[in-house]
């Protein structure tokens, strides 16, 4: 892969379906007061970042999901920075893998409702498509043709699944560690000539 800018990655704060352990995929679940919280602490650390690295905030691109608990977190983050809270653009390439019909449920549910495709799921996190949904392979396939088109330092406010596909292809990870990669929401990454740091 070309040598890419710098690339910060935000995943959106906490919601009560994150909470709960329920598969979000790109069902449209609002931020509740925890996350919103988690946003503003990455705002003001990472104001403190840019700062620091001597990056002017208007030079970046910042780029969101268009998802709402994407959205919400991105205006949180640049009040929280002392920025402009909607001045970012949105990419529907960083929206979250969909998990079809099994968006809602948590796991021990669905291990009810569906034992055969959970017992798969396991077998091959990385590979399996739940019905009507994307695997992780598929996702990091639509993140890999995203990519080829960033041109400039970002800063990006997506998800979970995005976070881990966007990891496995900036430092080239075993496809089954990707799945399963921690993705706080307390914190962010930045990528930087092959490496990463979270703040």
């Amino acid at each position: 892969m070309r040598t890419l800018p710098t690339l910060i990655h935000i995943r959106h704060g906490q919601t009560d379906w994150n909470a709960e352990s329920r598969l979000q995929g790109q069902q449209d679940i609002p931020l509740n007061p925890h996350g919103r919280a988690q946003a503003a602490r990455n705002g003001r650390v990472l104001a403190d970042h840019l700062e620091a690295a001597g990056l002017d905030p208007d030079t970046l691109d910042w780029i969101a999901s268009p998802l709402g608990r994407a959205r919400e977190t991105m205006e949180i983050v640049r009040d929280a920075a002392g920025l402009a809270p909607t001045a970012y653009r949105l990419e529907p390439q960083l929206k979250e893998v969909t998990f079809g019909t099994w968006e809602g449920f948590t796991i021990p549910e669905l291990k009810l409702r569906d034992p055969v495709g959970v017992a798969a799921r396991r077998a091959d996190k990385w590979g399996f498509v739940p019905p009507g949904g994307e695997s992780y392979a598929m996702l990091s396939a639509r993140i890999a043709v995203w990519l080829r088109h960033v041109e400039r330092p970002a800063v990006i406010v997506s998800h979970g699944g995005v976070q881990r596909v966007l990891e496995g292809l900036l430092l080239d990870r075993p496809t089954a560690e990707i799945p399963n990669l921690d993705v706080p929401q307390d914190r962010f990454v930045v990528y930087r000539a092959g490496k990463a740091e979270w703040l």
